[in-house]
């Protein structure tokens, strides 16, 4: 028991403080032999390659035929015109090719080659950082693989272990050789092309032996004035190597890790301005000069990713895309933005092959969208990069592209005031052209979304318990139904069809997102929600005026008007009026007021006109209308009889709401009472009154007076809220300004005291 114990203690303090570097002298050792063993494998091939080409008595060599086959006569020099590897006189790109695969079993995909299907492959986690790994396992950041053990790893490893270095430098003495800027080796390469004189390969080993020593140095305007030249007059690749480092270099500035594995240091602010001009100016066109963009018979642009030049200058790629993802994180200035943003764009071809970077990206530039913070210009902008990517892309990316901007939409309208409203509409809007570039996917991606929709209503009705209303009754859920309106109005109109000749895909949609639509306005029918109800009211008459399809909306508002909030009498108050634009709820403070009952009372007005202009020019308007006439008097009549609750700003309203719909429907009757055909006839039901003008029957004059009066009361109360704002600002500018004055106050109250102390005891002394 006692040496069970003994033997247990000691394992424990083995595996405590030496395990760990016996097992990674294991594995270098593992390297070493796997090294040796490559090495072997290459030299016996080496050998039968010079006994095939000595031949038997210098005779042509055998070229050995399957079976079945005719044998071919061939010399030697057809023999080499087939293309030949030369083994003895290796690239450095190879070398570095073979470092990096070393210890793998399974050899890395080439670049350029990713999966560019309909997009299976589009994934990425969530935890991923800006500068992750590309699809291939290539570090984005950094550009390069891993050739092995870093330079800092092995100069520990000296220090820790003597003998184990020492026994590198006898078996493996490659592993101590170290060049930081192998990634871009094969640019140098690609660049002799240009004119410039190659060096010896001892200067080369020299050169690369000073820029390790003088690897951070100061990086000057001289140096991209240089740079910016060579770029323009030859768009030189060993030029556009150093911009796409020292771009990197001004992405990772204020990040201390990182500021070690730089090439450059930048302390100098105009080099900052002047690199990144020349970074987001140039490289674009030095990538579109090499490697050309083009566009096939559809439309969609394409690289060619076969070629070697796209495979050497990927990493370049990578590089500057993964730097200016970096950069737009801590930039603040809404021109560096929209100029940083704008570079991304003819980009986008060359990105298609990577992925994941482009699944990145994508959520970059969805960000810069969505932000409420952000300027409408760096708004439009980045939605530009996301619309050339949607007509770029394959299945994958714009299945990625659209469920990133749906999620930013839902994101961004979490909060609704009067200084978001105009954001949240521009990107409603915006977002909606993008569900048309591509109707099959759009439709996809729509109908899981909507469903989603219509699952948390089901769930609110069912479980009608712990608040479980408020999943729907929110701003994000409103602004979801009111996107979809948006879509579908763009998409499913009567003049889209007739322009593409087809109908759209994405009609089957309208029934489902009405329904939903109904059901989540009747959720809670309390006047509590009366400002939501106006909300998705205003989203269904968006949708039946753009796709002239009947909505039963009458019901709703007149369920408004028969409810107590309306019937019974009101107080007095000095409260505000509700801004029902910016509202999906009323404040408690607002119920059984007067302000909130005229409030309500002139929404049900405005939308039962513009409900009704909607089939002011309709055959059967007189026969429509009339149920909603004979209600509306009604109201009127028992209003009349409750003296107390007389509000004669609401029965003037209706009044002459009802005096409108009664003059449009003899209007009507005395046009169809000249027509030769009978209601059979469909089309020329259907064409009755197309030609005429909206706004010359009486409901729609009235609606067109009522729009004017609108706006400019809209006009008015945001002019007075910007006054508002600005007096606000001057205050607390003051009140901070008048703070700072009263702590140099007593500072200066302080200070003499101190010397005339100091003074007294100057003369004690």
């Amino acid at each position: 028991m006692a040496t069970s114990k003994k033997n247990a203690k000691a394992t424990k303090k083995f595996e405590k403080k030496h395990l760990k570097g016996v097992l990674e002298r294991r594995k270098e050792v593992a390297k070493i032999k796997q090294r040796h063993q490559i090495k072997d494998k290459k030299q016996s091939k080496k050998d039968r390659d010079a006994e095939f080409f000595k031949g038997a008595d210098g005779a042509a060599p055998v070229v050995k035929q399957k079976p079945g086959t005719k044998a071919v006569e061939m010399s030697v020099d057809d023999f080499f015109k087939g293309g030949f590897e030369i083994l003895d006189k290796e690239a450095p790109a190879t070398k570095a090719a073979a470092a990096k695969n070393l210890g793998k079993r399974k050899r890395d995909k080439p670049e350029g080659q990713e999966n560019n299907s309909d997009g299976s492959d589009l994934e990425i986690s969530e935890a991923e950082d800006a500068t992750g790994s590309d699809a291939d396992g290539d570090d984005i950041s950094d550009g390069g693989g891993d050739l092995g053990m870093t330079k800092d790893a092995m100069a520990s490893l000296k220090e820790k272990d003597p003998e184990f270095y020492k026994f590198l430098q006898e078996n493996d003495p490659e592993a101590l050789d170290f060049d930081e800027n192998a990634d871009f080796s094969e640019v140098d390469e690609l660049s002799a092309s240009e004119g410039e004189d190659e060096q010896p390969k001892k200067k080369q080993k020299k050169d690369k032996k000073k820029k390790d020593e003088d690897e951070d140095r100061e990086l000057t305007q001289e140096m991209v004035a240089k740079w910016k030249a060579a770029l323009d007059e030859s768009n030189s690749l060993r030029a556009t190597r150093q911009v796409v480092i020292a771009f990197r270099c001004a992405a990772h500035l204020n990040e201390d890790d990182e500021e070690r594995k730089q090439r450059y240091t930048i302390t100098n602010p105009n080099v900052f301005h002047d690199i990144l001009l020349v970074a987001l100016k140039k490289i674009p066109d030095v990538f579109q000069h090499h490697m050309p963009v083009k566009e096939s018979a559809s439309g969609r642009a394409y690289v060619n990713t076969d070629t070697k030049k796209f495979k050497t200058l990927s990493q370049l790629v990578k590089s500057y895309a993964s730097s200016i993802i970096r950069l737009l994180s801590s930039l603040s200035d809404d021109g560096t933005l929209k100029l940083t943003i704008s570079a991304l764009q003819p980009l986008l071809p060359y990105l298609l092959s990577f992925r994941k970077l482009l699944k990145v990206m994508i959520k970059t530039v969805v960000a810069f969208w969505s932000q409420g913070a952000s300027a409408d210009t760096i708004r439009i902008t980045a939605f530009l990069v996301l619309r050339r990517l949607m007509v770029i892309g394959d299945k994958g990316v714009r299945d990625a592209v659209l469920k990133a901007a749906y999620q930013g939409l839902v994101q961004g309208s979490r909060v609704t005031n009067a200084n978001t409203i105009q954001s949240i509409n521009l990107m409603k809007n915006s977002a909606a052209e993008l569900w048309g570039i591509d109707e099959g996917l759009g439709y996809t991606t729509a109908f899981s979304f909507v469903r989603q929709l219509a699952i948390h209503l089901r769930n609110s009705i069912v479980n009608n318990k712990n608040n479980s209303y408020k999943a729907v009754y929110n701003w994000q859920y409103v602004h979801s139904l009111d996107f979809w309106s948006c879509v579908l109005s763009e998409h499913c109109s009567p003049l889209r069809e007739a322009e593409t000749g087809k109908a759209t895909q994405l009609k089957p949609l309208i029934y489902p997102l009405v329904q939903v639509t109904l059901g989540a306005m009747r959720l809670i029918p309390t006047a509590l929600y009366f400002p939501l109800r106006f909300q998705l009211i205003r989203s269904l008459l968006r949708l039946s005026r753009a796709t002239e399809t009947y909505i039963p909306l009458a019901s709703a508002l007149l369920e408004v008007l028969n409810s107590a909030e309306m019937k019974k009498p009101a107080k007095q108050s000095t409260l505000k009026p509700l801004d029902f634009n910016i509202a999906y709820k009323a404040p408690k403070s607002y119920l059984r007021t007067r302000v909130y009952q005229d409030g309500v009372g002139e929404q049900v007005v405005e939308l039962f006109s513009e409900y009704f202009v909607l089939w002011a020019r309709n055959i059967a308007f007189p026969e429509f209308s009339l149920p909603v006439i004979i209600a509306l008097k009604r109201w009127l009549k028992d209003s009349r009889k409750n003296s107390g609750n007389k509000n004669g700003k609401l029965t003037a309203s209706l009044v002459l709401l009802v005096q409108k719909l009664e003059a449009n429907a003899k209007f009507i009757e005395d046009k169809r009472a000249k027509v030769d055909f009978s209601p059979k006839d469909r089309t020329q039901v259907d064409a009755f009154l197309k030609d005429f003008d909206w706004e010359k029957t009486p409901v729609g004059a009235f609606v067109k007076t009522q729009r004017i009066l609108k706006a400019e009361q809209e006009k008015v109360i945001e002019q007075a809220r910007k006054d508002e704002e600005r007096i606000r600002k001057k205050e607390e500018q003051e009140d901070k300004d008048a703070e700072m004055a009263v702590d140099s106050d007593d500072e200066g109250d302080h200070d003499p005291a101190g010397s005339e102390e100091d003074e007294d005891m100057e003369d004690d002394e």
